[in-house]
């Protein structure tokens, strides 16, 4: 008969307790692989992206910082300097390559600071050739040298991001309100310009052969951050606009939640469909009698232009209601010109209490970390949204 035993103990061996397996060893995250880069978790590089020659024999590249994370999470990229003179973006993106919360990213960054390098080098909005690079999208390899910009843009950087940021100003002498733009049939856009907390939201169509029209086409979110005005570097468009940067990528869990022991009220955006500009009823010295963010009541007499040679005022009035999201502050005009950009909106009790809150909501910033030279200087006058 064949006895089997069930255990060592049985037996009368001694019994000796089964190794352990060890947790299989975390495997490091892969390193962004990025036109002929290699970049590994946990580090940041430049990556030049060759686009043609100057006219003085100079290569002229296109700069992307690169900052991988050691854990996996979304790509971002964030742009600035479409046009050359709307420098708040720069500076903008700047800081957040500064912001000591990187170390902690998940994901990865693409950032470029200058997008339209030509036209920063000049100071200009355009192109050397004068033509607008936010006009030549997708671009073309073989077209000019903003049209081979704009296709390295759209082959090379666009397709490697799940979401964009892009950062703009007004032009010379025509500052923005702190808004964003997002494309009208782009419900994920929207979704993450409400987690910016500008203090409006226009929903606008997509113009033809513009980068948010090719990253639209792509299937890539656009948040396009518009504030201040060209040449201009100013405190309330830098803050609004790193924060908003910020508050996305924690939505996107790329950052850890925010730590503060004091927490200010987000902004609730006012989202607003439509906007357009009151122009100029005649030619002469244009006086604006309204601040950016204010509200505005159909017929109100928002500004004058008046004749050089002593003669008649004539009053521009708003043709329909809503908020002052735009205006120039050059003192002459010409007929027809654009004078007051409004956003259309018609609850304006509640958006003049939006706004007001929006006033008191500027974007906090550690002292180590707010090396702006320039000071503090309101878009609107203070208002106390809990007076009667």
């Amino acid at each position: 008969m064949t006895i089997r035993f069930l255990n060592d103990s049985v037996r009368g061996t001694r019994q000796t307790s089964a190794p352990q397996s060890m947790p299989p060893k975390k495997q490091a995250r892969p390193p962004f692989e990025f036109e002929g880069h290699s970049i590994p978790a946990g580090s940041r590089t430049l990556v030049n992206l060759p686009v043609g020659v100057f006219i003085d024999h100079s290569q002229v590249n296109l700069t992307v910082s690169v900052v991988h994370g050691k854990q996996p999470g979304p790509t971002i990229l964030v742009t600035g300097c479409v046009h050359g003179d709307e420098i708040n973006g720069t500076e903008i993106i700047r800081r957040l390559l500064k912001s000591p919360s990187l170390k902690r990213l998940k994901g990865t960054l693409l950032a470029v600071p200058i997008l339209n390098a030509p036209a920063f080098m000049n100071r200009s909005r355009y192109l050397p050739d004068r033509r607008d690079l936010n006009r030549l999208f997708p671009g073309s390899a073989t077209g000019s040298l903003g049209s081979r910009l704009a296709r390295v843009v759209s082959d090379q950087l666009v397709p490697r991001c799940d979401f964009i940021v892009d950062l703009h100003t007004g032009a010379v002498n025509r500052p923005n309100l702190p808004q964003i733009r997002v494309t009208t049939e782009d419900e994920k856009a929207l979704e993450l310009a409400r987690i910016f907390h500008a203090p409006v939201i226009v929903r606008a169509p997509l113009r033809d052969n513009s980068f948010r029209s090719t990253a639209f086409e792509q299937g890539k979110p656009v948040v396009l951050y518009e504030s201040g005005e060209a040449l201009r570097l100013d405190a309330v468009s830098i803050r609004h606009g790193l924060e908003g940067i910020l508050s996305i990528m924690r939505h996107m869990e790329m950052l850890p939640p925010k730590k503060s022991s004091v927490r200010k009220k987000k902004i609730t955006p006012l989202v607003c469909q439509k906007s357009y500009w009151e122009r100029a009823p005649i030619g002469g010295l244009f006086t604006p009698l309204l601040a950016l963010g204010k509200t505005v009541e159909k017929d109100e007499v928002i500004g004058f232009v008046a004749d050089p040679y002593g003669g008649i005022e004539t009053s521009v009035t708003a043709s329909r209601q809503g908020v002052l999201i735009g205006r120039t502050n050059e003192g002459m005009a010409d007929e027809g010109d654009g004078l007051f950009h409004i956003a259309i909106f018609s609850d304006l009790d509640q958006a003049r209490d939006q706004m007001a809150r929006s006033n008191l909501a500027l974007p906090e910033m550690p002292e180590d970390e707010d090396d702006h030279p320039v000071p503090y200087d309101p878009f609107m006058d203070e208002i106390d949204p809990d007076r009667e």
